[in-house]
């Protein structure tokens, strides 16, 4: 038995590959910082549904596509009612996603990529006390989030940045949400259910998908004068550093730098505050010193929640709304393992060792 399912193999896959070694994420044989650079979210969403559903678009045809769907999903905004809006965004974003029909097909996998980019930032601003806005089909997908929930048209570089995260976190082997959404798809209950049940496990804190508290600790630190003396203070009393660490990786995780490469631009447009990314950058090199010293012996560098809490807070999303961003990006992945276990896979059911108390004997 291994706790944890630690080391075990549990499916074989096509989609992407974690070498925690080498610190490298390939998806789809593309590797990351290549996609990075050279691809939109709608194409890497295209490279990975290839040949799981009945119809095949690239990035150019899938854009129009996903932006129909972005239109006909934005009805169920209509349901959010007094009491889902007194849920945190991603539980409303889920209750909303629960109301979408539970196929197979194409069809449904257009409106579950296209349903938390819409709820979302209808229900931050519906939160706020302010109108949800219908989606602009005529825009990209990345470029429609940011003017859905701004109420304005974004920059390109701000557009470029979102695209950045979405791509960099569409896929990312068989993590705890992906595996969940395998399980479901194995007994054949459908797309929804296994988005569902993917986004159920992704808001747990040890999945990752919340770094707001990477903020929290900056809000703490205040200044680069006291990074130091806080992180020591903070491993004294046995606390994790957020951003530092990671189940798989050994090395620095390969999405931190596509996603602090993706911040550049925005840093050089004074689109995002010089203060914080200085802090940033002073805690990320007092944290990784402090670690090594006073941890030798385990491969702690920055992980991906460190830039992304950077990115996304410079983007205008609040930090409680930062899982709902990372379902945006990771739906499409999830779509895609559902897809190749209904197609490929077997009905996942692993045993127990049973440890309990026996019979008493006659």
């Amino acid at each position: 038995m291994k706790n944890g399912l630690e080391d075990v193999i549990a499916a074989e896959t096509q989609l992407s590959d974690v070498d925690g070694e080498a610190g490298r994420l390939i998806i789809r044989g593309v590797s990351l910082d290549h996609l990075v650079l050279t691809q939109t979210y709608e194409s890497v969403a295209a490279l990975l549904l290839d040949g799981l559903t009945e119809k095949h678009f690239d990035g150019n045809q899938l854009r129009p596509k996903l932006g129909q769907a972005r239109e006909s999903v934005f009805a169920h905004v209509a349901a959010a009612d007094a009491a889902l809006l007194a849920l945190p965004p991603v539980d409303a974003v889920r209750a909303l996603i629960a109301r979408l029909a539970d196929g197979e097909d194409f069809d449904t996998a257009l409106q579950l990529m296209a349903a938390p980019a819409v709820f979302l930032p209808a229900i931050l601003r519906l939160q706020a006390g302010g109108q949800a806005l219908e989606p602009d089909p005529s825009l990209t997908h990345s470029a429609d989030i940011l003017r859905m929930l701004t109420g304005v048209r974004p920059s390109a570089e701000q557009v470029a940045a979102l695209d950045a995260y979405l791509v960099t976190i569409s896929d990312h082997g068989l993590n705890a949400s992906t595996f969940a959404s395998r399980v479901i798809a194995s007994t054949r209950a459908g797309l929804t259910s296994s988005v569902l049940a993917a986004i159920s496990a992704l808001k747990g804190p040890l999945h990752g998908g919340a770094p707001g508290p990477v903020l929290d600790m900056f809000d703490e630190i205040d200044c680069e004068e006291n990074a130091h003396a806080w992180l020591g203070n903070a491993l004294d009393r046995g606390e994790r550093l957020m951003g530092f660490g990671h189940r798989i990786y050994r090395v620095r995780d390969p999405r931190a730098d596509a996603l602090k490469g993706a911040l550049k631009p925005l840093i050089a447009t004074g689109q995002v505050d010089s203060r914080r990314i200085a802090l940033a950058e002073t805690v990320e090199q007092a944290a990784i010193a402090i670690l090594r010293e006073r941890k030798p012996d385990r491969p702690l560098d920055v992980n991906v929640e460190f830039y992304t809490a950077l990115l996304l807070d410079a983007l205008g999303f609040p930090r409680e709304a930062f899982t709902g961003v990372f379902a945006i990006g990771r739906t499409v992945g999830w779509i895609a393992h559902a897809r190749e276990q209904a197609l490929n896979g077997r009905l996942i059911r692993p045993r127990s060792v049973y440890v309990g108390p026996l019979p008493q004997a006659a």
